[in-house]
């Protein structure tokens, strides 16, 4: 018999390897723990005409009715099909969350589930846990994504937070946002990328043709540059996973969440400007470098310092470290850290959803 019939509410069905993936480990690991938890499957029709906007058309400038736009639609037609493989609830609003089962626990998080500036759920009050039938609200690894901790939090939104019997965060500036509107300070906790790796299906590993993994777009052209140089003198091919990268040798936009897991796996060293590929970096092993976005800044910068690599967040000014980033892995005192992060992450998350 089930431990407690839990609902995870998260971004799941956005057209996006890391939000698939935390979604997926995070509902997986509680079902491995013995838990009967689900995906809230919720769905805004006003959402997802902004997400599927984004998903065909990612980047402004990209090739938005050619040959792209197409090689799109099939990753967005891969992601629908490992939607309908999660572990989901009976669908409902997320406009409506009265619709919604009722759960022993409802676990929000991982994610930017509380970021007031997100593009389209931003200030949905679902995420904050208003309106939802249970007995007990928690948070695991939840983020304000680029909402300021300078900025701080509106009272009608600290008030929902109150109604929550455990928190944890993933990263400083959101620890910061729930310090200063609770007068606690909340566990710092891993991605559940990072906290059930076992759950990532990595597939077949090619490593025949060496190559380094670039994920994101709109890098700075120096960053790209410096990228290139080093791939070229290594005698490295660049493949651009999920997204265009003229400056790559090839691309990989149509690849599904499970062929992103093994191209990322399979990597002799990853290039990246998103959260999650400084994750799945962190994960393999793997050498990287990353460089910051305004959008991403917050969480890629508290990702850096929690993981003990802040030298991985490259800038212009010290551009000239890019080789040696893509030429080592993290040194064991970063696994180290890790390890002891994940001992507590689980730690907290065993008795957040404690009997």
């Amino acid at each position: 018999m089930a431990l407690h019939r839990i609902g995870v509410l998260t971004f799941h069905r956005c057209i996006n390897y890391g939000s698939y993936w935390q979604a997926r480990c995070l509902v997986e690991g509680l079902r491995a723990m013995g838990h009967d938890a689900v995906l809230l499957d919720h769905s805004s029709t006003k959402a997802n005409r902004r997400e599927w906007r984004c998903a065909l058309q990612p980047q402004p400038s990209s090739r938005g009715l050619g040959g792209d736009r197409r090689t799109h639609a099939l990753k967005t037609r891969e992601f629908f099909d490992a939607f309908a493989r999660l572990p989901l609830s009976m669908p409902f609003s997320t406009e409506d969350p009265d619709l919604a089962e009722e759960f022993d626990i409802v676990l929000v998080g991982s994610d930017e589930v509380w970021n007031l500036r997100h593009p389209w759920y931003g200030g949905y009050p679902i995420f904050y846990g208003k309106g939802l039938k249970t007995d007990r609200l928690v948070a695991y690894a939840a983020s304000f994504g680029n909402h300021p901790a300078s900025d701080g939090l509106p009272d009608q939104w600290a008030a929902l937070l109150a109604n929550f019997t455990a928190i944890s965060v993933r990263d400083e500036n959101s620890e910061q946002l729930v310090r200063g509107a609770l007068g606690v300070a909340p566990e710092v906790v891993v991605d559940p990328c990072l906290l059930f790796p076992s759950v990532i299906d990595r597939g077949p590993i090619e490593t025949e043709t060496p190559y380094v993994a670039v994920y994101g777009h709109g890098f700075p052209k120096w960053f790209a540059a410096a990228a290139a140089k080093w791939a070229s003198s290594s005698g490295l091919r660049l493949v651009s996973v999920g997204y265009r990268n003229d400056w790559a040798d090839a691309q990989q936009i149509a690849a599904g969440p499970e062929r992103f897991a093994t191209l990322m796996a399979g990597a002799t060293a990853v290039v990246t400007n998103f959260f999650h590929g400084c994750v799945f970096a962190l994960l393999n092993a793997k050498p990287f470098a990353c460089v910051s976005s305004d959008y991403r800044a917050n969480k890629v910068r508290d990702l850096m310092q929690t993981a003990g690599s802040p030298l991985n967040l490259v800038t212009e000014a010290n551009v000239g470290t890019v080789p040696g980033l893509l030429e080592a892995p993290p040194g064991p005192e970063v696994r180290r850290r890790l390890d002891l992060l994940r001992a507590r992450s689980l730690d907290y998350l065993r008795h957040a959803v404690a009997p």
